[in-house]
């Protein structure tokens, strides 16, 4: 829990280019006010910042680069304004600790934090000690600090509750396994059928080095909606592997089980993607054998998910 997730890319992005303008408006606003010495700062940190939004634009680079040249700037500014601001200590001693728990996970933010406490103090004082001003600081940090770390907490909370995939609409590895053996203990006790689907999809292990994230999100949820038109309430979609689904079929024969994977099969031939086209899909069907052992029927379909890997 030391962690935070990438800021949202359009939201960050938007954030990156208001910045670059405002940048180059203070520049330009320098120039016109005769204050020739103070250009240099803003023109220079103007470029910085629009190839910061270009390399969150891209996506294939990762957003903490940018992250990290849209917080230098952040620091240069800051560091150039603080002297002057020695009238209102308690409105600029907050923006460093807060930047950088913006931008940087909640590990590297706090050692940042603590390691420039001399440095905002000296620039803020204009060199001269300041117990009072370094202890409104360290309560910043330490306030800010415990606020985010409470909301990486609730939201470690909700995706350790949460029956469902980050990615698409398919039950986790977990929750798959819980729903797998409560309906092979249901079967094997009230003597009803059971079935399962093992899914693979073949274009997803290069679908994000080819196009990107946002079309392998797009194939995995085309992917679990087709699924779940097909199939009955009862049944249950989860992700066993990266690119392996399985599809547990409660109270179905094996002749009905094949069906709903030829029906599966077509349905899901149908669907076209515009980067990848066709969706290409393996299916096999697996049911458990009689007197078989559930860690049995596991370990078949964990063979079976391997081998349509493989090809």
């Amino acid at each position: 829990m030391t962690e935070t997730s990438t800021p949202r890319p359009r939201l960050f992005l938007l954030v990156l280019g208001i910045t670059t303008l405002l940048l180059l408006g203070q520049a330009l606003w320098f120039y016109l006010m005769g204050h020739y010495a103070r250009i240099l700062l803003p023109a220079l940190l103007a470029p910085v910042m629009a190839l910061a939004a270009l390399l969150a634009a891209t996506g294939r680079t990762p957003t903490r680069a940018s992250a990290y040249l849209a917080l230098i700037c952040g620091f240069l500014l800051i560091a150039v304004e603080l002297p002057d601001q020695s009238g209102h200590p308690t409105l600029w001693i907050g923006l460093p600790p807060i930047l950088t728990l913006v931008l940087l996970p909640l590990g590297p933010a706090i050692f940042l934090n603590l390691a420039l406490t001399p440095i905002w103090l000296a620039l803020l004082g204009n060199g001269k000690a300041d117990a009072d001003l370094a202890a409104t600081y360290l309560a910043l940090v330490a306030v800010a600090t415990l606020t985010l770390w409470d909301r990486l907490r609730q939201r470690m909370l909700l995706q350790a509750t949460d029956p469902l995939e980050r990615e698409c609409t398919a039950l986790t590895r977990t929750r798959l396994h819980e729903r797998l053996i409560g309906e092979f203990e249901r079967a094997r006790l009230l003597e009803r059928p059971l079935a399962v689907l093992v899914i693979h999809l073949p274009q997803l292990d290069m679908t994000r080095e080819q196009f990107g994230d946002a079309t392998r999100r797009t194939m995995l949820t085309t992917f679990c909606y087709s699924v779940h038109q097909d199939c009955r309430e009862l049944d249950a979609l989860g992700r066993e592997d990266e690119a392996a689904f399985w599809l547990v079929l409660p109270d179905t024969t094996e002749s009905g089980a094949l069906l709903v994977q030829q029906r599966l099969q077509q349905t899901l031939e149908q669907v076209m993607l515009m980067d990848t086209g066709p969706l290409e899909v393996r299916l096999r069907m697996e049911t458990p054998r009689p007197g078989e052992p559930r860690a049995s029927f596991l370990t078949r379909l964990q063979a079976m998910t391997q081998a349509l890997a493989t090809g």
